[in-house]
């Protein structure tokens, strides 16, 4: 039996990371394990412009831990004042990698999120012809539209069109949680990615509502059937370069979790490399491990793989039930299963 996996350090391609005191509570998690990280735009006010996205790049920088090894990779928040020149500038400067797009009300803090899609037009051309991603966070938000449905609707009325409308620009499908997205992933060519949570690998609707509510497993978009947990468990064990890990790992303290209206979002930074781990070695994929958590997403987003390396140990990971953050604990993700990987 492996004692010890030795792959490329690891990167995040879908990271909140909050702000003030949140941020310097939750970053040291993070920095220990990944080298880079795709930075969530979703702050409050949110990051709209690339002075905000320098702004916020530099607070990251200054709450890194003494000697840690991380690069924050910044992404805008898209609106529909968003100014094409004023992306095209900040990617030209080298200060984002991508452009976010959460339609409005579809999660936390995306009051600012596009209701029009006809007005982020020229912001979307623009970004083809630089050729920088768009990542998505892949719901409508429509009253009529079941929330287990919202995904699959989703791709339907919103992301085929667009990529239909601009076929140069690159796409990440965030977070994805139905085999619709994974097989629309595989349908396309060329452009089209998708991240999956660790969270989404290892739970299913019922984790959250049977037996009582589990505030802790709720997430947007929330968890799926079990048939869809085992297809996402298929395209990220494959190797299939098309997809990659973004944890989305959350942070939100019990307080705002565990009210009649809790936040959303899974805080998974401190355990994630262990239940990866774990969920591919049972499904006999520890040598895919690498494509997922290393290599297919710079590859994707024409980044080098890192060349410092992880190594994990065969013993029990010693990771916390909650954090003490100066604004209250976060509880940690718990993956209800024994874990036997340690990073």
């Amino acid at each position: 039996m492996t004692q010890t996996l030795t792959i490329r350090r690891p990167d995040d391609w879908h990271l909140h990371l909050r702000d003030g005191d949140m941020l310097r509570a939750v970053l040291p998690y993070t920095a220990r394990d990944f080298a880079r990280a795709i930075i969530m735009p979703n702050l409050v006010p949110p990051v709209v412009t690339g002075n905000d996205a320098r702004a916020y790049r530099d607070r990251i920088m200054a709450a890194l831990p003494q000697g840690a090894d991380f690069t924050p990779l910044m992404t805008l928040y898209l609106t529909e004042n968003t100014d094409p020149e004023d992306v095209a500038a900040a990617h030209a400067e080298g200060l984002i990698t991508a452009v976010k797009l959460y339609p409005a009300g579809a999660t936390t803090n995306s009051a600012s999120g596009v209701s029009s899609f006809d007005k982020v037009q020229p912001v979307l051309e623009k970004m083809a012809e630089i050729g920088l991603p768009l990542c998505t966070h892949g719901e409508v938000t429509d009253n009529d539209v079941d929330i287990f449905d919202r995904e699959a609707v989703f791709i339907d009325r919103v992301l085929d069109p667009i990529r239909r409308a601009h076929p140069q620009l690159r796409v990440v499908m965030e977070h994805i949680t139905t085999a619709n997205a994974a097989d629309y992933v595989r349908s396309a060519e060329t452009g089209l990615a998708a991240t999956i949570t660790t969270h989404h690998l290892v739970i299913n609707r019922n984790h959250i509502l049977s037996g009582g509510i589990k505030p802790h497993y709720y997430c947007l978009p929330v968890a799926k059937r079990e048939n869809h947990r085992i297809a996402l468990r298929a395209a990220a064990t494959s190797g299939d370069p098309r997809f990659f890990l973004g944890t989305d790992s959350a942070p939100h303290t019990d307080a705002n979790k565990l009210q009649p209206c809790g936040c959303a979002g899974c805080f998974t930074a401190p355990n994630t490399l262990s239940i990866l781990a774990e969920v591919f070695e049972q499904d006999n994929a520890l040598d895919k491990l690498e494509n997922f958590t290393s290599l297919n997403g710079p590859a994707f987003y024409g980044l080098p793989p890192n060349e410092a390396t992880t190594t994990l140990q065969r013993t029990a990971p010693d990771t916390p039930a909650f954090i003490e953050t100066p604004e209250g604990p976060v509880t940690v993700f718990d993956p209800m299963m024994d874990l036997h990987w340690s990073s």
